[in-house]
C-alpha cells in the first residue's frame, strides 16, 4: 500500500481564522492516481481541499499538522506500506491555543502566540514502517544562482527528514499546473524529469518509486 499526506493544513487561530499554506491538493491526488492506475492500493491522509478525490483511494480527512501526523502514523502502525510520501504543505506554526468563537481582531493579536508544527514527514520517517520514504521540496529557481542553492536545500532536507528521494519543484509550480521537476534519490543520479504538467509528472515519480522498491 502507497501512503500519501495531500494539501494543506489548517492551525486554527479561532473559530474563523486560521494559518496555512498554499496547496490545491493536485499534486498528491495526480500521484494517486498515477499509482491506482499501477494497481497499487493508495491511502491518502489529505488536509482540506475543494477538489474530488480519486476513486479507489482510500482518503483520511484532516485538518491541523497534528492530525494528519497522528492518522498517518496509525496507518503506518496496521503495517503493509511500501511507500510514504509526503506532498503535504505542512503549516510550519500553530496558535499555542485557539481562541472561542470569533473574537475581535485586536484580541487575536494581543493572544497571537505561535509555536512550532512537528515536521510530520520527518517524524513519520524516523519510525522505519514504510520501505521508501519520498518528499518534496518547492524552491526558487528563476536564475542559476537559485538554482544552484535550490538543490543544496533539497539534498539537506533529504539528509534532514531521513528520506529515500525527494522531488524538486520550482517555486512557479504553486501558481500553474506546469512545472519542472527533479528527482534526487538519496543513492545515485539525479534524473531531470523535465517541464511538464502534475499529471505527466505523476506518472514519471511513480515509476521512480517503484524503481525504488525493486532496489530495497
Amino acid at each position: 500500500m502507497w501512503l500519501l499526506t495531500s494539501g494543506p493544513t489548517r492551525e486554527h487561530l479561532d473559530s474563523v481564522r486560521f494559518l496555512s499554506n498554499a496547496s490545491s491538493g493536485r499534486m498528491g491526488f495526480a500521484i494517486a492516481e498515477a499509482a491506482l492506475a499501477r494497481d497499487h492500493e493508495v491511502t491518502i491522509v489529505q488536509g482540506p481541499v475543494g477538489l474530488s478525490p480519486p476513486p479507489g483511494a482510500q482518503i483520511l480527512p484532516v485538518v491541523s499538522a497534528i492530525e494528519m501526523l497522528e492518522n498517518a502514523a496509525r496507518v503506518l502502525e496496521r503495517g503493509g506500506v511500501e511507500a510514504l510520501i509526503g506532498v503535504a504543505a505542512v503549516c510550519d506554526f500553530r496558535p499555542a491555543r485557539k481562541l472561542a468563537g470569533k473574537p475581535a481582531k485586536s484580541e487575536v493579536s494581543r493572544h497571537l502566540d505561535l509555536v512550532l508544527n512537528p515536521d510530520v514527514l520527518a517524524e513519520l520517517a524516523a519510525r522505519h514502517l514504510a520501505r521508501v520514504h519520498v518528499g518534496f521540496a518547492l524552491q526558487s529557481m528563476a536564475t542559476p544562482e537559485e538554482a544552484s542553492a535550490a538543490f543544496v536545500a533539497a539534498r539537506s532536507k533529504l539528509a534532514r527528514k531521513g528520506l529515500d528521494a525527494i522531488v524538486l519543484n520550482g517555486a512557479a509550480a504553486m501558481e500553474s499546473d506546469e512545472s519542472h521537476a527533479y528527482w534526487i534519490p538519496a543513492r545515485g543520479e539525479d534524473v531531470d524529469l523535465g517541464a511538464a504538467d502534475k499529471m505527466a509528472h505523476a506518472r514519471r515519480l511513480v515509476a521512480c518509486i517503484e524503481e525504488l522498491l525493486t532496489r530495497r
